[in-house]
C-alpha cells in the first residue's frame, strides 16, 4: 500500500488501515525510526495499545525513583 507526502509533510493514512487498527480523529501516534534499516514506524496510541503494556515495566521501587527524580529537576 501506498500513500503520499504532501508539502507540509504530511501524509495520508488510507481509511482500511485506520478501521483495522482504530485511528480516530485526535488519536496520538507514536513515530519511531529505524535508522539501520531507514524505516519510520507509526504505533497509533489507542486504549487496547495502552492495555497491552499494563505489566510490562514492573518493577520494585519505580515509583520512588520517579519521585526523587522529580524532587531533583524541581530543586534545579
Amino acid at each position: 500500500m501506498e500513500t503520499y507526502a504532501t508539502v507540509k509533510g504530511q501524509i495520508v493514512i488510507p481509511s482500511s488501515v485506520r478501521r483495522k487498527l482504530g485511528i480516530k480523529e485526535g488519536t496520538r501516534i507514536q513515530i519511531e525510526v529505524d535508522e539501520r534499516s531507514q524505516h519510520i514506524i507509526l504505533t497509533p496510541i489507542t486504549r487496547e495499545y495502552v492495555h497491552s503494556l499494563r505489566g510490562k515495566y514492573k518493577g520494585k521501587g519505580l515509583l520512588k525513583a520517579l519521585m526523587a527524580e522529580k524532587k531533583r529537576e524541581r530543586e534545579l
